[in-house]
């Protein structure tokens, strides 16, 4: 039986990216255990039958130190437990998971870029950020290694970089969306429209870009409009204080809703979806469900965000840090239920066409395959 490792910064993003991906790898017969921190959701992980290790990685740290404790650890691991394939999803677990994987002589290795966060960013000056390059450029010079990418400027910039080779790489646009539980829901009659953001709150998600919006809007729309940031807060250093975001919500007009479990509840009782994010992101999962789901989405023209959108076909892409075209386009919608209702019924073509959860899963599948033989 074929050893696969799946090895996630955190676990409540294994829960909520790749779950689908391990669930169905051990239905075709890989023996499948989680390497993830716990941050409290492990027991979750193992009651779908899964075994779980607990990674000791810091999701944002930047001390070396304690990186190369992790590259230690997982390097132990991997010659202790000897995984026939790794796979490392997140920038982090790649950094360290492959090299680990090359030192270890791991037969297989399969890096999802999930999106290249603070480490690729130009603010960026840690010592860890300046040796990314370097490091990754060596530990993936090696064979039987697959790179997934969500879009095509990460993959770019590892072709630029010379860390991987053309035929290295593989394109799977997002994590996937159960189309069957997202399913269309028409928008619901309601006496507000809502508009929803659901994001960890980092000010580079465009929180604030969107309080902005919604405060050029509200004289207009105080009455009419309810706009709902839905996400707990987060260690990133770029991270939203709480009494930042209470400073900005009034509880009516503009809400912050904190950590929420019924996220599918919330977009099926929204009416658009804002996501003015410059965060260096993958595929926005949030985006896919929305798309799923029916709403007309406003995100930005930037890297993963413009991935969800065709421009006036299923919502707008409009420029970053640019609140003035964002309270337009808002306005746009808020004034004409046919366009939000049209837009709402080609986002759920495009997920239907282009990020069914069954694609990504019979993708990955192929790909572990293809590394198991070879």
């Amino acid at each position: 039986m074929t050893r696969l490792f799946i090895v996630v910064n955190v676990d409540w993003f294994f829960l909520s990216h790749r779950k689908d991906i391990a669930l169905s790898a051990q239905k075709n017969g890989y023996d499948v255990t989680v390497v993830t921190k716990d941050t409290g959701k492990k027991q979750y992980i193992e009651a779908l039958g899964l075994k779980v290790i607990d990674l000791p990685m810091n999701r944002s740290g930047q001390n070396i130190i304690e990186e190369l404790y992790t590259c230690w650890f997982l390097y132990r691991l991997y010659r202790r437990e000897k995984p026939d394939i790794v796979h490392h999803v997140g920038l982090k677990t790649i950094l360290w998971g492959t090299l680990a994987a090359k030192l270890a002589k791991v037969h297989g290795v399969v890096n999802a870029v999930s999106g290249l966060g603070i480490f690729f960013s130009e603010e960026n000056t840690s010592l860890v950020s300046k040796l990314l390059p370097k490091v990754l450029r060596f530990s993936h010079q090696r064979k039987n290694l697959a790179v997934i990418f969500q879009n095509e400027e990460d993959k770019g910039l590892f072709l630029k970089n010379r860390i991987i080779k053309e035929e290295q790489a593989f394109m799977i646009k997002g994590s996937g969306v159960d189309l069957n539980q997202y399913c269309y829901t028409p928008e619901q009659e309601s006496k507000k429209i809502k508009v929803l953001l659901t994001a960890r709150m980092i000010v580079e998600k465009g929180v604030f870009v969107l309080v902005d919006a919604a405060l050029k809007l509200k004289e207009k729309y105080r009455d009419k409009v309810e706009f709902l940031l839905c996400g707990g807060l987060d260690d990133n250093p770029k991270a939203i204080k709480e009494e930042e975001l209470k400073s900005v919500c009034d509880g009516g007009y503009i809400q912050w809703l904190g950590y929420r479990t019924d996220v599918l509840e919330l977009l099926k009782s929204c009416h658009i979806v804002a996501f003015p994010s410059y965060y260096k992101e993958g595929l926005p999962k949030s985006l896919i469900e929305a798309a799923a789901v029916g709403r007309p989405i406003v995100t930005t023209n930037s890297i993963g965000c413009k991935e969800t959108v065709v421009d006036g076909y299923n919502g707008y892409l409009i420029p970053v840090k640019d609140s003035d075209t964002l309270a337009e386009k808002l306005n746009l919608l808020f004034e004409d239920e046919n366009l939000r209702r049209n837009m709402g019924r080609n986002s759920r073509i495009l997920a239907e066409k282009d990020f069914s959860i069954e694609n990504v899963i019979h993708r990955h599948l192929e790909i572990y395959s293809q590394l198991s033989k070879a």
